[in-house]
């Protein structure tokens, strides 16, 4: 994950996938793909979407195809994808985390890595209904420009909203869609009362200097809070993320050179865990970085940059970190 060229396919894109493109169906492990949860429903269908774009079938679809992280987050409210594009799979073939619990061997995947889409699995699939989050209004994530304009004449398309947003906010979206789509959201009432109880939690850190980054191996990147899902839920619950002085162009980081690390003090460093950012031991062999306070003090935790979009997903993330902050003090 070097220097971004354009903000958010450097930050956002380059850390999201990873692997080689994958190949056709000959590869044998894609499985057959499954009907969303529930069947079509007599009847109309509508929804409105984040792009204020309100959607108006004859019937509920059935066949819904969608970016990994939509996938992941309407997955757990019940909803079966046909099929997936985005960073799924691992090299070992096992499940990237961004994909969520998505049984990945149900599944057909359209593409690994960024611009990446098999169009003719595509219509193939013969889907109802596209669905993608989305970090600018209008644009679909992951859905490659060059075939855009193909892609969205195969079926309707629903874009949600990321950016500016509470990860509440988010997650009620794709619950709202979840439910139009028919799906039981068996287990969503447990995973919301989790993801409350561990949300209270979280004030009690309020005294914590917090921030969240990501790295390359020529820069890191210090993420602007205002602009995250995740990161505005914390906030709102009393967490102090730092917030960089000055933000790149598009407005979701600050690109620091490795020499500047310590631009900002913190008490605690918690760091994207996707799979093209930095590991701790590489991150290590930075000495700006191995010399941070926070570093020094074992204080460096993971950060699930893209959790799914559900109360199970979003349970599970702020639970951990509620785990690893018990275990931080504030430093001198």
């Amino acid at each position: 994950m070097s220097g971004p060229v354009l903000p958010r396919r450097g930050f956002l894109a380059a850390t999201a996938g990873f692997a080689a493109a994958l190949t056709l169906a000959a590869c044998g492990d894609e499985g057959t793909p499954t009907q969303a949860a529930p069947t079509a429903a007599a009847g109309g269908w509508t929804f409105t979407d984040d792009r204020d774009k309100k959607l108006d079938l004859p019937k509920r679809p059935a066949r819904v195809v969608a970016q990994v992280g939509a996938a992941a987050a309407l997955w757990d409210f019940g909803v079966r994808p046909v099929g997936v594009f985005g960073p799924h799979k691992l090299k070992d073939g096992t499940r990237d985390p961004q994909v969520g619990n998505v049984d990945i061997t149900k599944v057909r995947g359209l593409g690994n890595v960024w611009d990446e889409f098999n169009v003719e699995q595509y219509i193939a699939l013969q889907p109802d209904l596209l669905v993608s989050s989305m970090y600018i209004k209008g644009t679909l994530w992951y859905v490659p420009e060059k075939s855009k304009a193909t892609i969205e004449q195969v079926a309707p398309t629903a874009g949600i909203m990321l950016t500016g947003r509470s990860a509440m906010q988010v997650i009620g979206k794709y619950e709202e869609l979840a439910k139009s789509l028919g799906a039981d959201l068996q287990g969503v009432p447990e995973a919301k009362a989790r993801l409350e109880a561990a949300g209270k939690e979280l004030a009690a850190f309020k005294d914590l200097k917090i921030l969240m980054m990501s790295a390359g191996p020529d820069s890191m990147w210090v993420v602007n809070p205002p602009e995250y899902p995740d990161i505005v839920h914390l906030t709102e619950n009393g967490l102090n993320v730092v917030k960089p002085s000055k933000v790149d162009e598009g407005g979701f980081f600050q690109t620091l050179s490795w020499e500047n690390a310590d631009t900002y003090d913190a008490d605690v460093i918690l760091y994207d865990t996707r799979t093209q950012s930095l590991k701790p031991a590489e991150m290590m062999k930075k000495p700006t970085f191995a010399k941070l306070p926070a570093v020094k003090a074992g204080q460096l935790y993971p950060w699930s940059a893209e959790a799914p979009y559900s109360y199970q997903g979003y349970a599970d993330f702020v639970e951990g970190l509620v785990a690893n902050l018990k275990k931080a003090s504030k430093l001198p």
